[in-house]
């Protein structure tokens, strides 16, 4: 699959590897991140029941889906990334994906509020393997002009893995129990893992850049199919990438680089805090059971997400062609129109109009991704690429992952407890463990603690959507002086380049 699709042309140069190729090489990252994301937020659609069934308070829901998971799932990510600029990133990506997906099936063997903690700190382990090394991979198959659709592409396994997790996970744990779900979505990743091993090959560092370079510069230059070649000049930076001090100058030292990463930081907050307790939200509202809410965060969120993620990079790739502005204007459009979107579907009485209108917000919503990937990517040189990525989803999960699950969860705990209050019954988080009135409290109470619980459920959601207006308005900054940052780091890397060739 790797050298041709036919015989080359006279004279033509032979190229190292085939667009199909390449295309089966972006699909198989694009599994493997699906995978990723059924692994990482199956715990979102299922925590109802983990909620019930450990007595769990939302703000613990919240750490088991958010801080986690992250806290080292954010700091391993750079000395992976490290490792992956000198290393074999396909390795790295395979031994990766086993890791999680074992601890991800041990999930579904804990006890308690403890040991389900310590798998998901595991699971967040092996996920740190998979996007610093998958990016890089990608930017050494695609050239500049096709990175943000390329990375779309991969992004798409995110809005796939949370279908997916959402419809299986909700599905088994209706039919057998929340346990079954993680053992039963956990252990297929391991096959993904041989996939990757036996059909992905390491590219050369900075492959698809060489012809780029040589026709006129890193933004404008085409590669065309059957004249991509191997690299065969010098690399001044093999065996020994730039440090992260200058990884990090490069993506957070520029207006435009800063606010972009502020941008899809703020997004990613408030995705991952009220996507955490959007499930259990539809059931606390209007009393779904697991497959029901699984089925609509499943195909309905899952096709808007979808769709607004590849929107993002192919509409971006083709905009850009007039404005490097657009790689920030379609994100800030798009999250500025779904905020009050998601606001209408949180405040809908009936359940089947808020599931119906979830088609709409999605499709906006998911425009950020490959344009601030595609950028982040475009503004460094070969071997900064893991790394850039390491230090992006640092930031970006350390904080948005990390505190948004778990500052949505207080919120809703907070007005749970203000809504129980006024009822004059007392503490809810004495009256009400996991949400349900206390064995013996009498229904007048249970029936308190479930209305405060979804009322707290929905205005914690509504008021962290807020948070992506936020986002919208640093991406609006970020287009003041985009274009002359993306021109400038593009210089620079073409200056390193040949000062070291």
């Amino acid at each position: 699959m790797a050298a041709t699709d036919g015989a080359a042309a006279p004279g033509a140069r032979t190229p190292l590897y085939s667009e199909s190729y390449k295309q089966t090489v972006l699909w198989l990252l694009v599994l493997a991140y699906t995978f990723n994301f059924i692994d990482r937020t199956i715990i979102s659609t299922i925590g109802q029941a983990i909620k019930v069934d450990l007595k769990l308070t939302d703000t613990e829901l919240g750490l088991l889906g958010g801080l986690a998971f992250a806290l080292l799932y954010t700091t391993l990510g750079i000395p992976i990334a490290r490792l992956a600029e000198r290393k074999n990133r396909v390795n790295i990506i395979s031994i990766a994906i086993v890791v999680w997906s074992g601890f991800t099936a041990l999930c579904g063997l804990a006890q308690n509020f403890l040991q389900l903690l310590l798998f998901r700190v595991g699971v967040g382990v092996g996920e740190a393997g998979l996007s610093p090394p998958a990016h890089s991979l990608i930017s050494d198959y695609y050239e500049p002009k096709r990175r943000a659709s390329a990375l779309s592409i991969y992004s798409f396994g995110i809005p796939l893995g949370t279908m997916f997790g959402a419809v299986a996970g909700g599905w088994i744990a209706q039919n057998i129990d929340w346990r079954a779900a993680f053992v039963l979505v956990g252990l297929p990743g391991i096959i993904v893992a041989i996939l990757l091993k036996i059909f992905v090959k390491e590219p050369p560092r900075g492959y698809s850049d060489r012809l780029a370079a040589e026709t006129g510069g890193l933004a404008d230059a085409a590669v065309l199919e059957g004249d991509e070649t191997a690299p065969a000049v010098h690399d001044p930076l093999a065996g020994k990438p730039p440090s992260i001090a200058a990884v990090a100058k490069r993506i957070f030292g520029r207006w435009g680089f800063f606010h972009m990463v502020a941008g899809i930081t703020l997004a990613s907050f408030a995705a991952y805090g009220t996507g955490q307790y959007q499930a259990p939200y539809f059931i606390r509202m209007f009393g779904l059971d697991l497959a029901t809410v699984g089925l609509i965060f499943g195909v309905v969120g899952g096709i808007a997400a979808g769709a607004g993620t590849l929107l993002g990079g192919f509409l971006t790739d083709f905009a850009a062609k007039r404005s490097g502005r657009w790689y920030a204007l379609v994100p800030a459009i798009g999250l500025l129109v779904a905020a009050p979107l998601y606001i209408l579907v949180y405040t809908r009485e009936n359940w089947q109009l808020a599931a119906g209108l979830l088609l709409l917000p999605g499709i906006f919503h998911y425009t950020y991704l490959g344009p601030t990937f595609g950028v982040i990517q475009n503004a460094v040189s070969l071997r900064m690429r893991a790394t850039a990525t390491a230090l992006l989803f640092f930031v970006l999960n350390l904080i948005a992952l990390g505190f948004g699950p778990p500052f949505c969860g207080w919120c809703i705990d907070m007005l749970s407890q203000a809504k129980f209050a006024a009822t004059g019954l007392g503490n809810f988080f004495e009256l009400c463990p996991g949400g349900i009135g206390l064995e013996g409290a009498g229904a007048a109470v249970d029936a308190a603690c479930k209305a405060a619980m979804a009322a707290g459920t929905r205005e914690g959601i509504v008021l962290n959507l807020l948070i992506y207006a936020w986002a919208g308005l640093h991406y609006l900054l970020a287009a003041i002086t985009l274009p002359k940052d993306m021109a400038d780091a593009i210089a620079q890397t073409q200056a390193e380049a040949a000062a070291g060739a």
